[in-house]
């Protein structure tokens, strides 16, 4: 295989959502530096979105005084709203010829974890992140803090003076900045003292409530002085241990989860002098030769959205029922809005388990029309968190997206390549007689059977 090839193959599934169907013709010839500026190009930034209630609606169902059917009638609306914006999310995670934003953008959603029933402030923090995916750290950590879903998922708009919450503080620090062993428990205390009165109006913009700040002095991570929010955010922000957590944590999403000591520091160091300029970051890893290092391709397991996106991009289809998407992301663990945790999702080995695995390989085969779906999601909370009905869950119907693929294209695109070559990172990893059993088959079957294997799971 060509060592071009290869090298555009593995940046297009780190930076991207893998092959596209368009890509494939000229991937073997391209110059992976070409490559690399195609997909730092960025267009007009176009926000993800979908229709909305009105806001008297709304701000009815949050009304304690709202009837039953009102609240179960705004619940719905909720739920059909989230839902189409997960799946205008999955879209733009397919189609987008902006593969870096979108890709990075996945990145923070599960960075920025938040899981809230409104839709409106789900769309705010899906855009912000959107927005802001290859920009500052500072504008996204700033615009994130501020955002109602943020500080509604984490107890925010509890936080007041003389009854501080230290939720939100804590979270900030631990889980989107400086990670654990950088800061104090008095750190907390006084950083949440600080944010005390951060909360939001009930059209969802940020709203300072100067009645609700604590207007002492704080000392914080060796500061003395009248902090706000943002003075601890900036405070945050010129620790060099937040660019060492940030740049490790985006190392082991995008290169391996096996760190290198040398490339981080080197990362973190730039990464902090440019003023946390996280295009300039992923450039540095994108361009430089270790990055594409035998033993950093076909390291990842992907992750079901990943997984997802990657055979969707490559295979020309038309889904006729996408909501039913939802249920493939609940099944194998990773649906968009949803994320388990404040933690966000993990990664590696914990995608795989013995339900989850062998519907993993027999995604193609399903999609394909070759065999039917056979799970049913599990019972758990977001039912009670109105996220979907019992009814909905469960429902037989639901299984199906009625996907129609092009195989025509796909004849005419492989007829004269090796399948493997493009659908698995790789190759080295595969059997030899199970390759040439496969493409014995048509290219229709090679394609399924290749996406089929444990090899295609990887990235």
């Amino acid at each position: 295989m060509a060592d071009s090839l290869l090298k555009n193959k593995h940046l297009l599934w780190r930076a991207g959502f893998g092959v596209g169907i368009n890509q494939i013709d000229d991937l073997k010839n391209k110059n992976t530096k070409t490559l690399l500026s195609e997909l730092f190009k960025e267009g007009h930034f176009t926000e993800i979105t979908y229709d909305t209630p009105d806001a008297d609606q709304a701000a009815d169902y949050m009304n304690s005084t709202a009837t039953a059917e009102n609240k179960k009638e705004m619940q719905r609306i909720f739920r059909e709203q989230n839902n189409e914006l997960n799946l205008n999310f999955l879209n733009s995670i397919v189609n987008s010829k902006e593969q870096m934003r979108e890709k990075m953008a996945f990145f923070w959603h599960g960075h920025f974890a938040s899981r809230v029933q409104n839709p409106k402030f789900n769309r705010q923090l899906l855009n912000i992140i959107r927005k802001n995916a290859l920009g500052s750290f500072k504008d996204l950590l700033f615009e994130v803090s501020q955002s109602p879903a943020m500080l509604n998922f984490l107890n925010n708009q509890q936080n007041k003076k003389d009854h501080p919450n230290e939720n939100f503080a804590r979270e900030v620090m631990e889980l989107f900045t400086m990670g654990r062993g950088n800061y104090t428990e008095k750190d907390v205390r006084e950083g949440a003292r600080a944010f005390t009165g951060w909360s939001y109006d009930k059209e969802g913009n940020f709203k300072e409530r100067k009645n609700l700040h604590d207007e002492g002095a704080k000392n914080f991570l060796g500061k003395t002085g009248n902090f706000d929010g943002s003075d601890v955010l900036n405070i945050i922000l010129e620790q060099k241990a937040t660019a060492q957590f940030i740049t490790t944590k985006i190392y082991k999403f995008f290169v391996n989860e096996k760190i290198d000591d040398d490339h981080i520091n080197r990362l973190s160091a730039s990464f902090y002098s440019s003023g946390y300029d996280i295009k300039k970051l992923m450039h540095d890893i994108f361009s430089s030769e270790w990055f594409y290092d035998q033993k950093n391709i076909g390291n990842r397991i992907k992750s079901p959205i990943e997984l997802m996106a990657g055979i969707m991009r490559i295979l020309p289809m038309q889904i006729q029922n996408p909501e039913n998407l939802i249920v493939y992301q609940k099944l194998l663990g990773q649906m968009l809005l949803y994320p388990p945790n404040v933690a966000g999702w993990p990664n590696g080995k914990s995608w795989i388990d013995s339900s989850t695995l062998m519907l993993r390989l027999q995604v193609p085969q399903i999609w394909s029309g070759l065999r039917p779906l056979e799970y049913s999601p599990r019972q758990d909370d977001d039912i009670d968190m109105g996220m979907k009905s019992k009814e909905t869950a469960l429902n037989k119907t639901f299984k199906n997206p009625n996907i129609t693929i092009d195989w025509n294209r796909i004849d005419n695109i492989f007829a004269h390549k090796n399948c493997e070559d493009y659908l698995i990172q790789n190759i080295q990893s595969m059997d030899l007689n199970t390759v040439k059993s496969f493409s014995d088959n048509s290219i229709k079957m090679n394609v399924i059977n290749l996406m089929s294997t444990p090899e295609y799971q990887l990235c």
